[in-house]
């Protein structure tokens, strides 16, 4: 058995930058920026450093393994908050003043448990890396405070309060849930389970427990709170969160369906099927008629959740695979868009489709930007998106879902509208202004970032199918041979 302290290395090194950065601030205060310069040093220290052997093995009591499955997730979620800081960096000293180092500590301890999450095999501690994760977002939904619009002054706040409530609602789920399965297994462990076809309680628990996490992904018809929290909540932050929980929740699903409950999928892949089906439809169809852009996307991201429900639903080494490689080009993309629509709103003044006319004449690196951003998002060829959507696809096809895959096809044929919408009116609508859109080195680093991923993802997706499809093995105990793919 390996120490706890050697398997959890890279989040209590995240964490440890965040206490850095909040007792640094208490030493030497006014310091905000550099405190985010120092924790995106660090944090690019520590996904550049090689996984030795101690940060691979089984904690005491099989709470917590650590492999290559959990190294993969870390590492994008790593990636994710450095990217968050960068882009959060201008709109901090602008608008948090002497708040920035709280901001980054909190934005830094949510990932911390976030990165605990996928090597959790125990109840309890899955538990609370979860709540680790999810209770410094509530905070930063609402960091602006006043921010908003002036018949809506307090519409961060309000983005705080209904992220907070939602996200205390699925956690009384999934307590609810877990108290019926531990109850009746007497055990604390994850892959311990009874037969829900022989104790109809077991079958309640599991469902609560998977309806739980489905909040914390935005999957149908845990859903509500997304829309309002993205257009609430400071954009910046938007894009971590828009992002990272989710891949925190996907990793939980695969933990508990993939690898504790593998033997009764006969039970739960109905239901997963079903989110999967409701929440491309509801997200899609929503998403058409929305006029501010944060809430389209919160829409269109509620849709994409949908489309990586397919590869749970498959149950295969693939499924998960694809599922994982969707979630890590999603960073990037949806990460880059939020980005891109940030500095185009500081330029604008307002979120709106129509706030965004004429940015490409105003901003032609932004414009193309998020013209490849929203590309990536509708699935066109050739770049990062279109091959995480024809995997997944392709996976769920293979796995017998055909006709879930003919209704994802479909919605992506339909989700090119709201899309393009978005597009149209960035490149051919023309603009109230001609001013040039300014932005500074951090935000520029960031959007730059995201932009060559997608790109170089949709020229060369190798290199990560690889890496995904090596950690959807190490998960469901299958080998795997990188040189012979199917």
């Amino acid at each position: 058995m390996t120490p706890w302290l050697q398997l959890l290395g890279p989040a209590m090194a995240v964490a440890a930058v965040g206490a850095l950065v909040l007792g640094g601030d208490a030493l030497w205060p006014g310091r905000g920026r550099l405190w985010g310069w120092i924790s995106v040093v660090l944090l690019l220290a520590l996904l550049f450093v090689p996984p030795g052997a101690s940060s691979v093995g089984v904690a005491p009591h099989r709470a917590y393994v650590a492999g290559t499955w959990s190294l993969f997730l870390q590492r994008v979620l790593v990636i994710s908050v450095i990217l968050a800081i960068l882009g959060s960096m201008d709109w901090l000293e602008s608008r948090a003043e002497g708040r920035q180092a709280e901001y980054l500590a909190l934005l830094l301890f949510s990932t911390s448990g976030m990165m605990m999450i996928p090597g959790a095999r125990d109840w309890a501690l899955l538990v609370v890396s979860f709540e680790l994760m999810g209770i410094p977002l509530y905070a930063l939904a609402a960091w602006a405070k006043n921010d908003g619009p002036p018949e809506r002054p307090r519409l961060a706040a309000e983005a705080g309060l209904k992220l907070f409530v939602t996200g205390t609602a699925s956690s009384a789920l999934t307590f609810f849930g877990l108290a019926l399965v531990v109850g009746l297994t007497g055990t604390s462990r994850i892959d311990a389970i009874v037969d829900p076809g022989r104790v109809p309680l077991a079958a309640v628990g599991m469902l609560l427990i998977v309806a739980g996490f489905g909040f914390k992904i935005g999957a149908v018809p845990f859903h509500f709170w997304v829309p309002d929290t993205y257009q609430g909540a400071p954009t910046p932050f938007v894009a971590f969160l828009s992002v990272a929980p989710k891949l925190g929740g996907l990793a939980a699903l695969a933990v508990i369906l993939l690898h504790g409950w593998n033997g009764e999928a006969a039970f739960w892949k109905p239901a997963v099927v079903a989110l999967s089906a409701a929440s491309m439809l509801v997200g899609n169809f929503f998403a058409l008629n929305q006029t501010d852009v944060r809430r389209l996307l919160g829409f269109s991201g509620i849709a994409q959740m949908g489309y990586v429900l397919i590869g749970l639903a498959a149950d295969t080494r693939a499924g998960l695979a694809m599922a994982l490689f969707f979630m890590a080009t999603y960073v990037f993309t949806n990460l880059g868009a939020f980005l891109v629509l940030h500095a185009g709103a500081e330029g604008s003044g307002g979120h709106t489709i129509p706030r965004l006319a004429g940015l490409s004449r105003r901003a032609p690196v932004l414009g193309a930007a998020l013209l490849v951003f929203l590309l990536s998002l509708a699935g066109i060829p050739f770049v990062a998106g279109f091959w995480a959507k024809l995997f997944v696809l392709l996976a769920g096809y293979r796995a017998g879902l055909g006709w879930l895959v003919v209704l994802g096809v479909a919605l992506a044929v339909y989700g090119l509208f709201y899309y393009l919408s978005v597009a149209r009116s960035t490149f051919m609508a023309e603009g109230e202004g001609s001013a040039p859109v300014p932005t500074r080195l951090p935000l520029r680093l960031a959007i730059a970032a995201c932009l060559v991923a997608v790109v170089g993802l949709g020229l060369w997706p190798r290199p990560l199918l690889d890496a995904a499809e090596t950690a959807a093995a190490d998960l469901m105990g299958e080998p795997v041979a990188l040189s012979g793919r199917r």
